[in-house]
């Protein structure tokens, strides 16, 4: 009976001391950086052979081997040079073991693709550090696997790989210049009052005193406990009448779906500032499932956006105060002050 652990090729030893130059018996070396030109990324595949990615399209990654769960740590910590762990089934790994695993990818500085369920989506996010490079994949189609590995696989020394421009390229060009487009609206909506580190020019910060926040990009404490109506402040309920207007129009950018394509209208970065503003009007906290929802595109292409939009300082990750085991992404608080100006904008 073969073991389930499976290496590929003739022998996982030859492979590291003939294909990297680099003898079992070395001492661990941390990697991040380029590596070799013409040499491809290797893969570690956690899982069964069956369910590994392509990597046929992609000349600059190579997959190197496949452990079981409950061997990727050691697999990891004993690979010396080993670029890229994919996760499959990832919701079903155990914590403290997929805790490790995460812990040996940090230390052997990897990137990370992990595979998972909607439902798992927030235990998952959670559970993973914000420190590592990750990619999430939920449900994902082969061209999602694709874009997945071309963002994970390593940089070669200034040496550009065209793939002859197929459909995963041109969803990734069109998710930068969507990133590029919200990012002018919002400056150009923050006018010419200085923003928070950490954000695009433009973007403010609400509170009086400029040091106040020096050095971080936070949103500011919210109370999410339901307050009677009838002693809501007026600033209260000017909020409320702003979440419904924004609501509102959410549901109308929906409706347009029954009509027409839903993705000739598809714009997920602008869905989701709507939702959470909406939400922070609301004083409501929001997943990182439901905010996939909101976003009206699959929630694999969803989560890219999240991190896009959370690598230039308009969303922010908060922990959950009642259950560890979850997230929230809020809006940065030059994004919300943006939107606030935008809103009162179209009411002039």
């Amino acid at each position: 009976m073969m073991d389930h652990e499976t290496s590929i090729g003739r022998d996982t030893s030859a492979f590291l001391l003939n294909g990297f130059g680099t003898d079992l018996a070395s001492p661990p070396r941390t990697i991040g950086g380029p590596i070799r030109a013409n040499v491809a990324s290797p893969l570690l595949f956690v899982g069964s052979l069956a369910d590994a990615p392509d990597t046929a399209s992609l000349p600059d990654v190579r997959l190197a081997m496949t452990r079981p769960p409950s061997r990727a740590a050691g697999a990891i910590r004993q690979t010396h040079t080993l670029d890229i762990v994919w996760l499959a089934a990832v919701d079903t790994i155990e914590s403290e073991m997929l805790g490790d695993i995460c812990a040996a990818v940090g230390e052997r500085s990897c990137n990370l693709v992990c595979e998972t369920s909607l439902a798992a989506l927030d235990r998952v996010v959670a559970t993973i550090p914000a420190s590592l490079p990750v990619q999430f994949l939920v449900d994902a189609d082969p061209t999602d696997r694709l874009v997945a590995l071309a963002a994970a696989r390593r940089t070669r020394h200034a040496v550009l790989h065209d793939i002859a421009r197929d459909d995963a390229m041109e969803r990734i060009d069109r998710l930068q210049e969507e990133v590029a487009r919200i990012s002018r609206l919002l400056g150009d909506l923050a006018g010419q009052r200085g923003g928070l580190p950490g954000t695009p020019t433009g973007f403010a910060s609400r509170a009086e005193d400029p040091t106040e926040h020096t050095g971080q990009v936070r949103a500011p404490s919210r109370d999410f406990a339901t307050i009677p109506r009838s002693f809501i402040p007026e600033e209260r309920m000017l909020d409320r009448q702003r979440a419904k207007a924004v609501r509102r129009m959410l549901r109308q950018r929906r409706m347009r779906e029954q009509y027409f394509p839903a993705d000739l209208f598809a714009d997920p970065a602008w869905d989701m500032l709507l939702d959470l503003y909406a939400a922070r009007l609301e004083r409501q906290p929001v997943s990182v499932s439901s905010l996939c929802i909101a976003a009206a595109v699959p929630a694999t292409t969803a989560l890219r956006w999240i991190k896009t939009m959370t690598d230039a300082g308009l969303f922010l990750r908060e922990d959950d105060p009642h259950d560890g085991r979850r997230i929230f992404i809020a809006l940065a608080e030059g994004a919300c002050d943006a939107l606030g100006r935008y809103f009162e904008a179209l009411d002039e």
